[in-house]
């Protein structure tokens, strides 16, 4: 079944989250999420060394402080946000709370490669925000098999950087972060061909691995 315009998609997608955020349940929400990947920290990603996150725009769920607690709670632990590349990759660069950032494409805030004390991450774990998020079979890939899909902005920068991520460190692990109300059914969406699977999914109900 072809997918639906995914530009009005996203566009409408994009509208609820907004509205979305003046809920006054949805600061409990976000908290919840907090919360599961603080639980989350300490049991299944217990073993991770380095996490890249997001800056986060248009109301997506903000990590940060949790996250910047994590990696001060242990000598060792980096954390690291993406910079888009001209060939529509992204490459991470260390970040800790309180480093300068430049705002690049599309207003993100991104760290100053040209910035000596910044160095380069290929990060244990990553981090995605999700425009839409599915649980579903890819007929273009294995019919067969379920996996967390995301849909994102358009621009398959995620895609691209997780195709070459995971031929170069086949154990990375890659997380969805969005909502319950998020997720899409097959008559709204369906994964394409070169959309790369998630490994898990972070919602206000917890931190779902594929396997689970």
């Amino acid at each position: 079944m072809p997918n639906p315009d995914l530009k009005a998609l996203r566009n409408r997608l994009l509208r609820e989250r907004t509205a979305y955020a003046q809920d006054p349940n949805t600061s409990s929400a976000n908290q919840a999420v907090v919360a599961a990947l603080g639980l989350a920290l300490t049991t299944e990603l217990q073993s991770i060394e380095s996490i890249a996150l997001y800056w986060p725009i248009q109301q997506e769920i903000d990590l940060r402080q949790c996250l910047s607690d994590w990696a001060k709670a242990k000598h060792g632990r980096q954390l690291a946000l993406p910079i888009m590349r001209a060939d529509k990759r992204l490459d991470f660069y260390s970040w800790q709370d309180g480093d300068a950032l430049v705002s690049q494409q599309h207003g993100i805030a991104e760290p100053n490669p040209n910035d000596p004390q910044m160095k380069s991450i290929e990060p244990d774990c990553i981090l995605i925000p999700c425009v839409g998020w599915s649980w579903a079979s890819n007929t273009h890939r294995d019919p067969l098999q379920m996996h967390y899909w995301r849909l994102g902005y358009g621009g398959g920068y995620f895609d691209r950087t997780l195709a070459h991520l995971r031929t170069a460190k086949p154990s990375i692990v890659c997380i969805g972060v969005g909502y319950d109300w998020q997720q899409l059914n097959p008559n709204q969406w369906q994964a394409e061909a070169h959309d790369e699977p998630l490994d898990a999914m972070l919602t206000e109900s917890g931190l779902r691995f594929k396997s689970a």
